[in-house]
Parts: structure tokens; C-alpha cells; sequence
């Protein structure tokens, strides 16, 4: 029997195909979770292990569609708002640091010098072991949670635009300097532009880590957030909350990266080729 000829090597299916292909792990997932979920529940409707779908569509309308008994908030919406709060602003701050500081370390030997090793030593260090530092240092409130999202984020980011800027073909520098453009019209008018999109890629590439270190600061001290409500639940085994905002961060952490994505691809088509 003739083999299909996009399972050759390096072929490419036909497009109905990849859309089957990548749906399917996520609906094996999906029934092996419904199976399992269904014979632990039938053998204990008590199990909290694996609720079924039922369950955990009522765990998520009563923290978001109905108003808490004690603050009289949807603690949902108040934990998404908590938490994007806090992952925006570390992201923020990281990008405009590493946007400002890479690009000048990557035009400029002197400070690529300077900078380089200091941003190499720091990215070796493990964000959440400075976690207690943060807390004791800055406290427990917005400051120190910030503080570890651009900790853990800006020195990949900065090397990262430093050495693509570094990267970059010299003769485009040599043209302009040659044409009379002075270093920081080379910086503003040159390099800016050329480097945005790595500058966003970076970006998205940061995105898991800062995620990873905002649940682990909500986590230890704080009174809202996504990461703060697992963690409180998780006493109780209240599995269907805690499987729903899960599956809540990843959504918005992927809704995230594919803004990112449309914007490279509708403001740097030239880049996407």
C-alpha cells in the first residue's frame, strides 16, 4: 500500500488535516478525563478528585455570578482583575527596561561590557529564592509581587534584545554614519524599528515565567488573585475550582500570547517572512 504523500518527510498535510491533528490530543484529554471522572464518581458520588463537568461549571457560577456573602464581591472577576493587575505591570516594566537597556548595550560595546556579565550572573539566579528576600525586603503587599515578576523576566529580555542588536548586519550602520546620522539618530531611527519585533518575541517567550512567578507570589501572601484562590481551595480538595481556574490562567495566558502574535504579524509582516 502507497504511503500518503504528506507523511513524507517534511511534507505538509493538507490544511483539514492539521486542524484534526492539533485538536486531537485535546479531545483524548478531554474523554479520558470524562471516563475517569465518570467511574471515580460513580463508585463515590462524594470523590472530589475528579468532578465532572456539572460540578465544576456550579463552582465557577457561584464565585462568578454571584456576589460573596462576606464582601459582596465576584471573586472571580475580582481575582482575574487582581491578578492581570500585577502580571501587566511586571511585564510592563520589564519590556521598557529591556527595550531601553538592551538596545543601548547592544549599540555601545562599552556598556555591553558593563552590563553583560552583571545581566548573566543575575539570570542564574532562581526568582522564587529571592521570593522571601522580596517580601521581608519590600513587603507583602503589590510591591514585592511586582518586583518578582520583572526580576524574573527583564534579564532574559534585555539579553536577549542586547545580542539582536549586536546581531544586527554592520554595513546598515556604516551607511548611516556614513550619510551623517549621529549614534543616537542611529539608535532612535535604525535600530528602534529593527529590533520591536524581537522585542515582542521576547515578550511572548516571557509570558509562562511571569505566570509561574505571580501564582507563587499570590500563593504565599496575598488576599486575591488566581494563585491565591487555588491555594485556598486546595484545603478544602476542591477540585472543581481549582481545575477551572487553571484552565482560566492557561486561557489567558494563550489569549495573551495570541494578541502578541497578531500584532508582530499585522505591524512586522516583514519579520513574520
Amino acid at each position: 500500500m502507497k504511503r500518503p504523500v504528506f507523511l513524507g518527510l517534511f511534507a505538509q498535510p493538507p490544511k483539514a488535516l492539521q486542524i484534526v491533528l492539533a485538536a486531537l490530543p485535546f479531545v483524548l484529554l478531554l474523554v479520558a478525563y470524562l471516563v475517569a471522572s465518570d467511574i471515580r464518581l460513580e463508585a463515590n458520588p462524594n470523590d472530589k478528585l475528579l468532578p465532572s463537568v456539572g460540578q465544576m461549571v456550579d463552582a465557577i457560577d457561584r464565585l462568578a455570578f454571584q456576589p460573596d456573602r462576606r464582601t459582596g464581591d465576584y471573586l472571580f472577576w475580582q481575582d482575574t482583575l487582581s491578578s492581570l493587575q500585577r502580571l501587566l505591570t511586571g511585564l510592563g516594566l520589564s519590556t521598557l527596561v529591556a527595550l531601553t537597556v538592551g538596545v543601548m548595550m547592544g549599540a555601545f560595546n562599552g556598556l555591553f561590557v558593563l552590563g553583560n556579565p552583571f545581566l548573566t550572573f543575575i539570570s542564574m539566579v532562581p526568582p522564587l529564592a529571592l521570593l522571601p528576600i522580596l517580601f521581608i525586603s519590600l513587603g507583602i503587599d503589590e510591591v514585592g509581587k511586582i518586583a518578582l515578576i520583572f526580576i524574573g523576566t527583564f534579564p532574559i529580555m534585555t539579553r536577549d534584545v542586547a545580542l539582536s542588536v549586536r546581531g544586527m548586519p554592520k554595513e546598515l550602520i556604516i551607511k548611516a554614519k556614513t550619510l551623517g546620522a549621529s549614534d543616537f539618530a542611529v539608535v532612535g531611527t535604525l535600530l528602534l524599528p529593527q529590533i520591536m519585533p524581537r522585542l515582542i518575541t521576547a515578550l511572548r517567550l516571557s509570558l509562562g515565567a511571569a505566570w509561574l512567578f505571580l501564582i507563587a507570589a499570590e500563593a504565599i501572601a496575598s488576599t486575591d488573585g488566581l494563585g491565591y484562590r487555588i491555594f485556598l481551595v486546595r484545603r478544602y480538595l476542591a477540585m472543581d475550582v481549582i481545575i477551572p481556574y487553571v484552565l482560566w490562567i492557561t486561557l489567558l495566558g494563550f489569549l495573551m500570547d495570541l494578541l502578541l502574535r497578531i500584532l508582530l504579524k499585522w505591524r512586522y509582516k516583514w519579520y513574520q517572512g
